[in-house]
Parts: structure tokens; sequence; C-alpha cells
């Protein structure tokens, strides 16, 4: 570009000189020249603006070009966020209605609940009489959780449920506790010997009384000597005193169906 207009101002000066060749009067080199270096300048200015539009021309093609990328990335940004609404409207309507379901439960189940605890308070009235105290605590403690608010309707549920696994393992188990029994209308001291569900014993601590609750009687009453050690090995066995081992105990034999 610049060879070019270069040229075209030499061309120029050639046929400016031509034409005034003959007339020095007319114009002066020196005019010439004024002439020639005022079009060079505004040759120059042309181009400066030229180029300064190329550039301008440039960057708004480069801007253009970043907006439709930032344009598309939105697209997809909405599209995503778009599936992401949808699938949280789903759960929010799975969720409210499984909040119906726990409400309709909740309204079913605790009268269940309360039925269970009746079962296991009259479980343990019919029962043999061991650890009454340690049972009837717990019952309370089942009654008192069921008014109270800041209990889970599960975690009620999980105890009540304990407690009916409690009661199951007694009837697996050996125990031996103080305790004070009423035996021919006294109230006595005794060691009572809980061997799961088919005997409960007792014996003084001086070892000179040994004992069985009769379940026929509902009473408390006293056994041959014959079971003397038998009960007190028995005693220190479930307190770890001693290596289980075989016991001979007085066993109420079943009765005969009604």
């Amino acid at each position: 570009m610049n060879k070019q207009r270069n040229r075209f101002v030499a061309s120029l000066l050639i046929a400016v000189a031509a034409v005034l060749g003959g007339t020095a009067s007319a114009a002066t080199l020196n005019d010439i020249f004024a002439v020639a270096e005022q079009l060079n300048s505004q040759a120059r200015q042309s181009q400066s603006k030229i180029d300064a539009l190329t550039e301008e021309r440039r960057q708004l093609l480069s801007e253009y070009k970043t907006v439709l990328k930032e344009i598309e990335g939105l697209r997809v940004y909405n599209r995503q966020l778009e599936k992401q609404i949808s699938n949280q409207e789903g759960e929010i309507s799975t969720l409210s209605q499984s909040i119906d379901d726990v409400t309709l439960i909740e309204r079913q189940i605790t009268p269940l609940m309360l039925r269970m605890i009746d079962g296991i308070e009259q479980f343990v009235r019919l029962d043999l009489p061991f650890l009454m105290s340690e049972r009837s605590n717990r019952l309370e403690t089942l009654r008192e959780m069921m008014d109270r608010a800041d209990v889970a309707v599960s975690e009620k549920l999980s105890q009540i449920l304990r407690a009916y696994q409690i009661e199951n393992e007694y009837g697996r188990t050996i125990a031996a506790y103080g305790d004070t029994i009423n035996i021919g209308g006294t109230e006595r001291k005794v060691d009572v010997l809980q061997m799961g569900r088919v005997a409960l014993m007792y014996q003084t601590p001086d070892g000179a009384e040994t004992g069985r609750y009769n379940p026929g009687t509902k009473q408390w009453e006293p056994v041959d000597d014959i079971y003397k050690t038998s009960v007190q090995n028995g005693i220190r066995m479930a307190r770890q005193q001693l290596t289980y081992d075989m016991l001979t105990l007085p066993v109420v034999g079943p009765e005969a169906a009604q």
C-alpha cells in the first residue's frame, strides 16, 4: 500500500514538473514538494483511519465470537438446570406422598404399640416373678416414652421390640440376685436363682433354708435340703464364681391339656 502511494506521488510530481517546466514564475520547486508532502500526510491519515477501523472490526468480531460461546454455554447450563428442576419436582412429589403415608402409618401404629406394651405387662404378670423390679421399671419407661413428643415413632417401636427381645432372652439365661420375698406371710431377704423359665429358687444368705416358687399356688415354699447344694452351686454359677455344670432342681411337670 505504501509503495503504491509513493509511486503515485512520484508520478504526480513528474506531471506537475512537466507542466510547470517552462513557466518558472507559475510555481517553484518548493511549492511542488509542499504539495507532495501534503498529499503524503493526507494519505497517512487515511491509512491510519483504515488501520484503526480494521483493528476495531477485528476486536468486535472476536467479542462477537466470545459472546456466541457464552450463549451456547448458557443454553447447555439451562438445559441441565431444567433436568435438575424436573427431578427435584419429582422428588418433592414423592416426599410429599411419603409424609402423608408416614402420618397415616403413625396413626395406625400408635394403638398397636400401646397394645404391645399391654401384652408385655400381662405376660410379666402371668410369668414367674423374677427380676420384678427391673421388668416393672422397663414397662414404666415404655409407657412414659409413648407420651413423649420428642421421641420418633421408629425409636418407640424399636424400644418396645427390644423389651420383647429381653423377655424372650430370659428363657435362655441363668441369673442370681438378692431380693426380699414373702415366705409364709413373712418378708425374708434371700438370694434368688432364676434358671430360664424352668425353675425359680431361693436360698437364705446363711444357707439354712432353700425353696422355690410354685407356679401352681403362686407362692414361695421351702424344699428338701437335698436341693441345697445344687441351688448354692447354681447361684455361684450365675455369678461366675463356679464353672457351669449339671444341677438337680425341682421342676413342675407339664399339665394335661384341658
